[in-house]
């Protein structure tokens, strides 16, 4: 019964594709491939960043969220260059957000600043998606 448990779990962790493959891949992708590439590992950084913090390891966390500014960063550069891949990237943006502001509750106070930091950096790359999206802005 155990195995059965087990097996679907390692096949899942085979499958699973590591932030240094998907770097890798942006060498020989499209501008708009390199836009849900930085998207993923931005992404899997703040997975990292996550179970470093709940490990009490907030050094190594500290520096998994400088990786998320920058790929999201980098993520924004290449959805509005290639002008794809922009609604997903805001949307993934501030879902990443969100998990941010969630964990941020639950770390240690010497750690908060550092996590509402990416939080605000995280919401200009948003901003300025949705500028790329709605160049015009919001009709009244």
């Amino acid at each position: 019964m155990l195995t059965m448990l087990v097996l679907p779990v390692a096949r899942a962790t085979a499958g699973e594709v590591t932030v240094e493959q998907l770097k890798d891949r942006m060498a020989n992708a499209s501008v708009a491939e390199r836009a849900s590439l930085c998207i993923q590992i931005s992404e899997k950084q703040l997975e990292s960043a996550t179970r470093l913090y709940a490990a009490g390891d907030s050094e190594k966390a500290q520096a998994e969220l400088v990786d998320v500014i920058a790929f999201s960063g980098l993520a924004r550069d290449y959805a509005i260059q290639a002008h794809k891949r922009e609604k997903q990237s805001e949307i993934a943006v501030r879902k990443m957000s969100r998990k941010l502001a969630g964990l941020k509750h639950t770390v240690s106070h010497d750690d908060q600043q550092q996590i509402q930091d990416t939080i605000n950096r995280l919401e200009q790359i948003r901003d300025d998606l949705l500028a790329a999206m709605f160049p015009n802005g919001v009709k009244k």
